[in-house]
C-alpha cells in the first residue's frame, strides 16, 4: 500500500492513499476467493488441465474458515490503521 501510494504520489495522481488501499485490500481478499475456488475443485475430483467445477459466486459463498477470514482482515485491519496515520 505505502509503495504503491508512493508511487502514485510521485506521478500526481489524485489520493494516491486511497487507490494504494484499495489495490492492497482488494489483492488479499481475490486471493482468498482463488484459493477458496480451487479447494472446492479439488474436493469435487478436479485435476489440473481440465475446466475447474466452481461457479463464479462459490469462491465468495462458500469455505470460510477463522483462518482464512483472518488472512484477508489483517491487512485490512493493518491497511486502515496505515490510512489513519497518512
Amino acid at each position: 500500500m505505502v509503495a504503491l501510494s508512493a508511487l502514485l504520489a510521485l506521478l500526481h495522481i489524485e489520493s494516491p492513499v486511497l487507490i494504494g488501499f484499495a489495490v492492497a485490500v482488494t489483492w488479499f481478499i481475490a486471493r482468498e476467493c482463488t484459493q477458496h475456488e480451487y479447494k472446492l475443485g479439488v474436493h469435487r475430483s478436479w485435476a489440473w488441465g481440465e475446466t475447474l467445477p466452481v461457479k463464479w459466486w462459490e469462491g465468495i459463498a462458500k469455505g470460510w474458515t477463522r483462518d482464512s477470514l483472518l488472512d484477508w482482515l489483517a491487512p485490512l485491519i493493518a491497511c486502515l490503521l496505515l490510512l489513519a496515520a497518512l
